[in-house]
């Protein structure tokens, strides 16, 4: 029975080469002269830590990383952005936390987008990624068109591989 795979991962060197160009871009951009910057990429933890000395300069340093992360093919709907905090001397501390791989929440709802699309298909979750089998490749192909332009509704990045026959 022909199957494919939903993942949604994202290429954590490509992230870590991102937030090495915007700290190097921080260090010449003339609105960032004398302002305390700091981006922080923790792979353990899969955070960006953004911390500003100006609250109105984050909003700047948001843009320059995700410039930085779009450049490098690293989708923004893999970003989710925490609650703005302050931190020590009057700064401001942003966690931004990258999701890799489909949660069970988002699994559910990539699995009712296909059953509503009265698609024959049949979805499951596996592990960090929903498996799709049909009885022809055909629907399989109108199911990917179908999620592909469900994307955006879902807030999800999705690759799809490992098709089968």
């Amino acid at each position: 029975m022909p199957s494919f795979d939903i993942t949604s991962d994202v290429d954590w060197q490509e992230i870590d080469n991102a937030v090495t160009q915007a700290t190097k871009e921080l260090t010449t951009r003339f609105d960032f002269k004398g302002i305390k910057t700091e981006i922080t990429f923790d792979k353990k933890v899969k955070t960006i830590t953004l911390v500003c000395s100006e609250e109105g300069k984050l909003d700047n340093l948001k843009e320059v990383i995700q410039t930085k992360l779009i450049k490098r093919g690293i989708s923004l709907m893999s970003l989710n952005y925490k609650k703005t905090e302050g931190a020590f001397g009057g700064s401001v501390r942003q966690v931004i936390e990258v999701q890799a791989g489909i949660s069970k929440e988002k699994g559910k709802e990539v699995i009712a987008s296909v059953k509503d699309s009265k698609l024959k298909v049949q979805a499951q979750i596996q592990d960090e990624k929903v498996r799709v089998t049909g009885k022809n490749r055909d629907d399989l192909q109108d199911a990917i068109a179908m999620l592909k332009s469900k994307q955006d509704e879902l807030k999800l990045p999705m690759q799809f591989g490992n098709f089968r026959d």
